[in-house]
Parts: structure tokens; C-alpha cells; sequence
């Protein structure tokens, strides 16, 4: 088995199981959690995600670009247009999967009656670990496309995002499994649908390592997971975080969570 094989298995599984440990948090709480903590985790998360693009995604994909001979003088276009498709994927999830945000009690999307809160709740989160998933498997196919020491700094680099995003996935599991214990779902079926809440990572991580093994595409993947995540950040994650008037909490939850992941990535990538 390869390193970079192993990179990639440790990094996919890690954000799986990181999501899963926190839904089991459920077993431990007897009500649901204060306005405070979510803002607090919510800002910590949109902290981890917006460093996590720029250092994980972003910049990988400007090097990439300019890298490539094919794009030559045109080296910016890469990065620019996989931003904005990226930001126009998680438009248009918004728009066509019917999904519910608790704290701000508003539902989205196209209206269907026969689905209950807590379903579409569990929707809302499934597409915010979207491009979660998409980002671990772009930079973990980065590191396929390249050889020697660059695919070994590339290996680093994605686990170093991976490792980032699970530390703000265990908060984000439990903020999935207490709240509907809360609304009154038992807690073993709550920890399910955190669980299933982050199952679509790593089928979009296995789909997102083979695409981003094509060199030439790989500026124009890694640029739009980062624009899909950015977009969930400032479109859900971060006005969430202040909804509840909580505002220094969310904001200083941030910049720890942005500061946690840019020391990541520095210490491994």
C-alpha cells in the first residue's frame, strides 16, 4: 500500500468517524444545547471551514494552475471559475432539496408537507458536509496526480485539512443529534441521523479522489470545493452563529477555529 493510499484512508475515514462521535454525545446530555454553545460551535466551525479553504483548497489550486503549462498565461481562470461553480452548486442544493435551519426556525427549498422538521433539519446538514467530503477527496487526489516529494507534501497537506475538518465535525455531529433528542426523538435514533448526517463525506470524498488524479482538472476541483464551502459558511453557518445575539462568543469561536487550522496546517501540511 502506498502512502499516499494510506493518507487518503485515514483522511476519508477520519471525518466519518469524527461526525459519528459527536452525534454519540446525545447519550451523555439530558437537553438539548444552550443558544450559547451553538453559537459557539457554529462559529468554531465556520472558522475551520473558511481557513481550511483558503489554506487546504484555495492556494493549492492557484499553485496548481500556475504549475500546469496548459493554462500558461490564462493560470488564473482555474481557480476563479471552480470557486464560483462551487458557490453555484450549493445555490442551487438550496434551492432544489427541501431542508429546515432550527435555529433560525425557516425552511428552504421546494415545499414538501410529508417530510417532518427534523428530516429536513437532517437534510440542511447532509448538504453542508458536501463539499466537506469533496475538499478531502480533491486534496487527497492531488497527491495521486503528483510524484516524489511533492505527492508526499501533497499527502501531508490533505491529511492536515482532514484532521481540520474532523475536529469541527465532532462538535457538528452532536448539534445534530441533541437538538432532535430534544424535540423528542430518542436518543438512539438521534445519534443515527447525526451518523447518516456525515455518511455523505466519504461518499463524495471516494467520487472526488478519482476525479482530481486528472492533473489537468485539478486547479478547477480543489478551487470549487472551496467555493461550495465558503458559500455554506457565509450563507449558514456564520449568520446562525450570530442569531441569537451571542455575537463575541461566535466570533471569537471563529477565529480560535481559524487559527487551530492554519497551525494544522503549518504543522503538517
Amino acid at each position: 500500500m502506498s502512502f499516499q493510499t494510506l493518507i487518503a484512508i485515514i483522511s476519508i475515514a477520519l471525518i466519518f468517524a469524527a461526525t459519528t462521535a459527536g452525534s454519540a454525545f446525545v447519550f451523555f446530555f439530558r437537553k438539548s444545547l444552550s443558544q450559547r454553545v451553538k453559537s459557539i460551535i457554529l462559529g468554531f466551525a465556520g472558522g475551520i471551514m473558511v481557513a481550511a479553504s483558503f489554506f487546504g483548497l484555495i492556494m493549492p489550486a492557484i499553485e496548481e494552475s500556475q504549475s500546469n503549462p496548459v493554462y500558461s498565461s490564462w493560470s488564473f481562470v482555474p481557480p476563479l471559475v471552480g470557486f464560483m461553480l462551487g458557490g453555484l452548486m450549493l445555490f442551487a442544493l438550496d434551492r432544489l432539496v427541501p431542508h429546515f435551519h432550527k435555529l433560525q426556525d425557516v425552511e428552504e427549498g421546494p415545499e414538501a408537507k410529508s417530510l417532518s422538521k427534523n428530516f429536513k433539519f437532517f437534510l440542511a446538514v447532509t448538504i453542508h458536509n458536501v463539499p466537506e467530503g469533496l475538499s478531502v477527496g480533491f486534496a487527497c487526489g492531488l497527491a495521486f496526480a503528483l510524484e516524489g516529494d511533492a505527492a508526499t507534501a501533497a499527502s501531508m497537506s490533505a491529511l492536515s485539512l482532514a484532521i481540520g475538518i474532523a475536529i469541527q465535525n465532532v462538535p457538528e455531529g452532536a448539534a445534530v443529534s441533541i437538538p432532535m433528542f430534544g424535540d423528542g426523538m430518542g436518543k438512539g435514533k438521534a445519534f443515527l441521523f447525526g451518523a447518516a448526517s456525515g455518511a455523505v463525506e466519504p461518499v463524495f470524498a471516494i467520487a472526488a479522489l478519482f476525479l482530481a488524479q486528472l492533473s489537468v482538472v485539478a486547479p478547477w476541483l480543489l478551487a470549487f470545493a472551496a467555493g461550495a464551502m465558503i458559500y455554506v459558511t457565509l450563507d449558514e453557518i456564520l449568520p446562525e452563529s450570530r442569531e441569537n445575539g451571542f455575537t463575541h462568543h461566535a466570533m471569537w469561536s471563529f477565529m480560535i477555529g481559524f487559527a487551530i487550522m492554519m497551525v494544522l496546517e503549518i504543522a503538517v501540511g
